[in-house]
């Protein structure tokens, strides 16, 4: 994969802050043509690195979630069976495979700390997983 320029970098910002900004608004901010902003952004797509566009929503504290984040460690050569499994875990936003002391790291989303807690059971009862750390996310300064 080519390296991206400077304009894609600054594009790409451009679409992390404000993933719905008209082509016209990004080819003023960015200081090019519309064509070439369309070109750009078409380029990104058919090298998968935009994979699609998204909305965040509010703070998952504010809605009354709970998120964390789980580093789990798997006994062996047992990470491929942990994972299939923790695949099928709907709280688990994001799975990660990592080094050092930690095999993966789980970001989960749950609606209350009641279900966090049953999600930690799940997680800490799935054959291969000998340990695991969870720490709750309080806010968020930086998406």
């Amino acid at each position: 994969m080519s390296a991206l320029s400077d304009l894609d970098q600054r594009l790409l910002a451009a679409l992390r802050r404000d993933g719905r900004a008209p082509v016209t608004h990004l080819a003023k901010v960015l200081g090019v043509s519309r064509a070439t902003v369309t070109a750009r952004m078409d380029s990104l797509q058919a090298r998968g690195i935009i994979t699609g566009y998204t909305v965040r929503v509010r703070e998952p504290a504010l809605l009354g979630q709970v998120r964390a984040v789980s580093l789990i460690e798997v006994e062996g050569r047992t990470t491929d069976r942990v994972v299939e499994r923790l695949r099928g875990l709907e709280e688990i936003q994001s799975l990660h495979t990592t080094n050092g002391g930690w095999d993966l790291v789980a970001e989960l989303v749950c609606r209350d700390l009641a279900h966090f807690d049953a999600v930690l059971r799940q997680i800490r009862g799935t054959p291969g997983v000998v340990n695991s750390e969870t720490s709750l996310l309080l806010s968020s300064v930086l998406r």
